[in-house]
C-alpha cells in the first residue's frame, strides 16, 4: 500500500508548482465553504466586476482611456442596479403578492378538473387515488403556508443585510475595477515567480469562465426580456414573473427550461383556459427557448469549450449541492476550471530503476 502511494505521489505531485497548485485549490475550497456567507458581499462583487471587466476591455480596445472607461461601466451597472431594486423588483414582489392571494383559487378549480379525471378515464385514475392526491396537496400548501408566514417574521435581520449588501457591493465593485493590476500584483506576489502551468490553467479558465459568465448573464437579460415583451403583449398574467424565472432557467442546461415550463402553463391554463390563446402563448414561450438553443447560444458560447450533458447534470448537481444556487449558476465554469487543471497537471512516468534495484 504504501508503495503503491508513494508510486501516485511521484507520478502527480512530483512537480513542485503541482504541489502549491494542489494546496491553493485545497485552501480556497475550505475558505470558500466556512467563509462564503460572511463575505458574500465580497464574493458577488468580484463576480460582478469580473463580468464587467469585459467591457471595460473592450472600451480600452476602442480608443476609451482606462479610468473614463471603468467610470463609465460602473455607472452603467449601477442605473442597472437602481432600475432592478426601484423599478423590476418591487413589481416582481407585486406579482408574487398576488400570485399567492390567487392560490386558493387555482387549486380549487385544479380539484374541479382532477376531480372529474375518474369518469373519463377510470381505466387509469381511481376516485381513491384523486383524494388521496388532493389531501397530499392540501397538506403541502398548509405547510408551505407556514413556512412563508415565518420567512416573512425571521427575515427581518435578512432585509437588513441586504440593505447593507445593496451598498457595499457597488463600493467593492468600483474599487475591484478600479485596482485591478494592483490586487493582481500583490495576488502575484505569493506565487512561484517560475508558474508556467499555473499561467496556462489560468488563461485557459480566464478564457472559458469570462466567455461563458458573461455570455450567461446577456442570455439571461435577452430571454427575460423577450418573454416579458411576449406575455406582456399576450395580457399572461404574472408576466415580470414569468420572466424572472424563464430568464434564470437558462442557467441551468437541460433541466431549467423543463422545470419552468410547469408554472408557464399552468398560469396560462387558468388564465386563458383550454383554446386557442393558451395554446399562442405556448406557441411563444416554444418560440423563444428554440431560438435561445438553436441561435443565441451558439453566439454567445461560440468560444466556450463544450462539456458532456452528462458532466454538466452531474456538476449542477454536485455544486449546487454544496453552495446552492451560487453553485448552480458556477456549475459549469467550475466543471471547466477542474477540466484545465487535469489536462494541465504535470504528469510524471514511474520512477526510473536505480542500480541497487536492478541488481
Amino acid at each position: 500500500m504504501v508503495k503503491i502511494l508513494r508510486g501516485l505521489a511521484h507520478k502527480y505531485f512530483s512537480d513542485d508548482e503541482a504541489v502549491i497548485l494542489f494546496l491553493i485549490l485545497v485552501i480556497g475550497t475550505v475558505f470558500v465553504i466556512w467563509f462564503g456567507a460572511m463575505l458574500a458581499p465580497a464574493i458577488a462583487s468580484l463576480i460582478v466586476a469580473f463580468i464587467l471587466q469585459g467591457l471595460v476591455t473592450r472600451l480600452n480596445t476602442l480608443g476609451v482611456p482606462e479610468g473614463l472607461a471603468i467610470l463609465g461601466v460602473f455607472l452603467i451597472f449601477l442605473g442597472v442596479l437602481v432600475g432592478f431594486i426601484f423599478g423590476l423588483l418591487p413589481l416582481i414582489w407585486t406579482q408574487v403578492s398576488n400570485l399567492a392571494g390567487e392560490a386558493p383559487r387555482i387549486i380549487g378549480e385544479l380539484q374541479s378538473y382532477v376531480e372529474l379525471l375518474p369518469d373519463e378515464y377510470p381505466h387509469i385514475i381511481s376516485a381513491q387515488t384523486v383524494s388521496s392526491l388532493y389531501g397530499q396537496v392540501n397538506t403541502e400548501v398548509g405547510q408551505m403556508t407556514q413556512w412563508l408566514v415565518s420567512v416573512s417574521i425571521s427575515s427581518i435581520p435578512d432585509l437588513v443585510a441586504l440593505l447593507i449588501y445593496m451598498v457595499l457591493v457597488p463600493i467593492l465593485v468600483f474599487f475591484f475595477l478600479k485596482d485591478r493590476e494592483v490586487l493582481l500584483g500583490a495576488i502575484s506576489k505569493l506565487l512561484p515567480p517560475q508558474r508556467p502551468m499555473m499561467l496556462k490553467i489560468w488563461h485557459e479558465v480566464n478564457l472559458q469562465c469570462a466567455n461563458y459568465v458573461r455570455g450567461k448573464a446577456l442570455e439571461i437579460m435577452i430571454v427575460g426580456g423577450a418573454t416579458y415583451i411576449g406575455f406582456k403583449l399576450m395580457g399572461v398574467p404574472y408576466a415580470a414573473l414569468l420572466s424572472l424565472l424563464v430568464g434564470l432557467s437558462v442557467v441551468i442546461p437541460y433541466i431549467g427550461a423543463a422545470v419552468v415550463t410547469i408554472p408557464v402553463a399552468v398560469i396560462a391554463l387558468f388564465a386563458f383556459g383550454w383554446g386557442s390563446h393558451f395554446i399562442w402563448v405556448m406557441v411563444v414561450y416554444g418560440t423563444i427557448q428554440g431560438l435561445d438553443g438553436n441561435v443565441l447560444v451558439p453566439v454567445l458560447f461560440s468560444e466556450v469549450n463544450n462539456l458532456h450533458p452528462v458532466v454538466i447534470i452531474i456538476s449542477v448537481l454536485f455544486f449546487g449541492g454544496i453552495w446552492g444556487l451560487w453553485g448552480v449558476f458556477f456549475a459549469i465554469p467550475l466543471a471547466t476550471m477542474l477540466k484545465a487543471v487535469f489536462f494541465a497537471w504535470p504528469v510524471k512516468g514511474p520512477a526510473s530503476l536505480t542500480t541497487s534495484d536492478e541488481g
